[in-house]
């Protein structure tokens, strides 16, 4: 249960820095809803990212890994639709963002998992 809270604080913290850094990513809400929509990235990720990567796979070795930016981006704009279908004000402007978005986030993400991470 502890892993899944500071996974979860870590995709809240990323997608916040890729707002704050990113032009055409916006949202308009409060710290739950952004919680909230960390959640549907986590579970979006968790359920379709191992699909794409499997069905990807060539094109991620072809690319030595470049591809799975790509997919990044991706997974992010499903969210974006996802999250505003649920009422949720998370924008992304263009594919470019999402990519972007979707580099801030691996950064960011990497950073505090190293700075997080449990001994084991």
């Amino acid at each position: 249960m502890r892993r899944f809270l500071i996974r979860w604080f870590i995709n809240t913290v990323a997608i916040w820095a890729a707002v704050q850094l990113v032009p055409g990513i916006e949202f308009r809400g409060n710290w739950q809803g952004l919680a909230i929509l960390a959640l549907i990235f986590g579970v979006i990720n968790a359920l379709i990212g191992p699909i794409l990567r499997f069905l990807t796979c060539p094109l991620v070795i072809l690319t030595l890994g470049l591809f799975t930016l790509v997919i990044n981006a991706i997974l992010l704009a499903l969210t974006s639709w996802v999250g505003q279908m649920l009422g949720f004000p998370f924008y992304i402007r263009d594919p470019l963002s999402a990519l972007w978005g979707a580099i801030v986030i691996s950064v960011v993400s990497i950073i505090l998992s190293l700075l997080l991470r449990e001994e084991r």
